[in-house]
């Protein structure tokens, strides 16, 4: 282990000249692509930011590389115990390949402190002994600068949501405590997710660029600095079909060009604050990356990776591709068959695939796998050869990397006394499992923000909805600290108080499910129904009831949902038909003050909504 006054990324250099890395002087270049349009090709620089320095999409990064890899089998390929990456006819004619590893990961979502429960755990077999503990940005370092020794053409790659519904410790400070450790272990590029949206399209630009928060200022006693990675988002356009972040970046190893094409699902408004991403359009995730194809080829980059925040299921282990199914795999099957591998995640599952000819990967979330994946690339024609990969559990049974452990220690020790503070107990588990739609942990949730902002001096009756979504852990029975109530909201988002008709609540319920989905609001007390499955889209909700009353379509009412819901977050667009709006609590207060009133508390009965078939 590294004594603690040697830093991460002195680490990083002495591994890399270890390995044959060459200087500065020689290191090639990393590129970043132009922010244009992708239906127009036309390459556009943007202006500078407000008071800021000159916008990253024309920026030109210093990238260190290695020496060139003749024949055998790589580095990267004997580390994973896999076959050598060249063909018997390549090595007659002795041809060589340069070996460049990519280490890839997803889902990281700010936990920097090793994750807890089953959030922690790696399932790698069946039986007793088949599942490891891992996550903790500490321990991931140092799997990440493990790996990096045994390849110094080596590039570090995130498929989104790095940021964004993150514990306590990182989401108290704006995430900034996320970014400077992925600053510390040496990430590249992170491909946008829809979570990096949820404080908006400013906050996301401040995340890159740096500076203090607009409403909580400079924290943790310092400015900070900005991400040193670089943001990808290919299919996000600003209104002048600008990109927001640039679409791709170019790692030139030992001659060989890399281009890394990042970007977010395409159904990213339906998920996130639509206030937050106005004025941006979020395209078709296969057609960028088909139109950019020429503009890399007239490059002479034919080395292609995706690294895209949208992702599949499967029901293998770690390194298995058991029925894989999801958006991804209808992606993979149209993508252009230069793309030689995609790099994905959204759903949080662990994947290691050959679809369309292509590798597609996954390593679940939070910290917990590090996929290494090596690419041969002929040093001749630029092109990929073989591409290998392996899902590796980020053990937390390796030393620390202090700097970073030193990082989240100091932020930790600084939300500790929020954290810790008692705000009730729970005398039975309030979870969010479910058969109906409804769970007891959603229920309290909903009847807190109903009591948040009931009003007794109105007439109306008065109900909450909550979206499920945005339930993010369990609750076990015992005592309730702030940090475990944070855990389970950590949004931040305001509570609306809205007047919908009759006619309105219940087009709310039937908004429920669409042809390819379905999200069972959560409600609060007060508010009953039945649905049928089997009933057409938008004839499914019946027996409607408030307060035990049967809801006249003409009649009005009050009803409460937090600011994602209120804009029409998860395609339940006619809140945006709300009227007499009031705002409230936000969410996590109005939920700390619903434990403390009813301390301790039980698990409601779950009767309020009946599923039909």
């Amino acid at each position: 282990m590294l004594g603690r006054d040697v830093s991460l990324k002195a680490l990083l250099l002495l591994t890399a000249l270890a390995a044959g890395c060459s200087d500065d002087d020689d290191a090639p270049e990393q590129e970043l692509g132009d922010a244009s349009s992708p239906a127009t090709g036309e390459d556009a620089r943007a202006p500078e930011r407000d008071g800021g320095a000159p916008d990253a999409r024309t920026s030109e990064l210093d990238a260190s590389t290695g020496g060139d890899i003749d024949g055998g089998v790589s580095p990267v390929d004997a580390a994973l115990a896999l076959d050598g990456g060249i063909t018997d006819a390549q090595a007659d004619a002795g041809s060589k390949l340069v070996e460049i590893q990519v280490l890839a990961f997803n889902d990281f979502h700010g936990n920097i402190e090793p994750p807890t429960g089953s959030s922690g755990n790696v399932v790698l077999a069946q039986g007793d002994g088949g599942t490891v503990i891992a996550g903790g940005a500490a321990y991931f370092a140092r799997h990440i600068a493990t790996l990096r020794a045994q390849n110094p053409n080596t590039v570090v790659v995130s498929a989104g949501d790095l940021i964004g519904a993150s514990p306590l410790a990182s989401a108290l400070f704006h995430d900034e405590p996320t970014v400077e450790a992925m600053n510390e272990l040496g990430l590249d590029f992170n491909g946008v997710g829809n979570h990096e949206f949820d404080e908006g399209r400013s906050e996301i630009l401040r995340m890159q660029s740096g500076g203090c928060h607009p409403s909580d200022g400079c924290q943790a006693g310092h400015t900070f600095t900005g991400a040193e990675f670089q943001f990808l988002a290919a299919n996000v356009n600003e209104q002048s079909g600008m990109s927001l972040f640039p679409r791709y970046g170019v790692k030139t190893f030992d001659g060989v060009q890399v281009a890394f094409i990042g970007m977010t699902l395409e159904g990213t408004p339906s998920i996130v604050t639509p206030s937050g991403i106005e004025g941006l359009s979020f395209l078709d995730e296969a057609n960028t990356v088909n139109s950019l194809i020429p503009e890399l080829k007239s490059k002479g980059i034919q080395a292609i990776v995706v690294v895209i925040h949208e992702g599949g299921y499967q029901t293998g282990f770690i390194n298995d591709c058991q029925g894989i199914s999801g958006a991804i795999v209808d992606i993979a099957q149209r993508l252009d068959p230069a793309v030689d591998l995609i790099v994905s995640g959204h759903t949080h599952a662990a994947y290691n695939c050959e679809i369309a000819g292509k590798r597609v990967t996954s390593a679940l979330s939070f910290g917990r796998l590090v996929t290494q994946i090596a690419l041969s690339v002929d040093a001749t024609t630029k092109d990929v050869v073989k591409v290998t990969a392996v899902n590796r559990p980020a053990t937390r049974d390796v030393p620390v990397v202090p700097e970073v452990e030193t990082l989240v220690n100091d932020y930790v020790s600084r939300a500790a006394p929020l954290r810790d503070r008692r705000i009730g107990e729970a005398s039975e588990p309030l979870t969010r499992t479910t058969t109906t739609g409804e769970s007891t942990l959603g229920d309290v949730i909903a009847d807190s923000q109903r009591a948040a902002t009931f009003d007794e001096a109105n007439p109306l009756p008065q109900v909450a909805l909550m979206n499920p979504g945005g339930i993010r852990a369990d609750l076990e029975a015992g005592p309730i600290t702030y940090g475990e109530a944070f855990t389970i909201q950590p949004f931040g988002n305001s509570l609306v108080a809205m007047t919908l008709t009759g006619a309105q609540l219940k087009t709310a319920l039937e908004q429920q499910w669409t042809a390819t989905s379905s999200r069972i609001l959560s409600p609060s007390s007060g508010l009953t129904y039945s649905y049928s499955t089997s009933a057409a889209l938008g004839s499914r909700v019946s027996a409607l009831a408030v307060d035990g009353v049967a809801v006249d379509p003409a009649a009005r009412y009050r009803v409460t949902v937090n600011s994602f819901l209120a804009t029409g977050g998860d395609g339940f667009l006619v809140f945006n038909e709300g009227t007499e709006r009031v705002g409230g609590d936000v969410d996590i207060d109005a939920l700390e003050k619903y434990l403390t009133a009813n301390d301790p508390i039980d698990a409601p009965e779950l009767n309020r909504i009946t599923k039909l078939d």
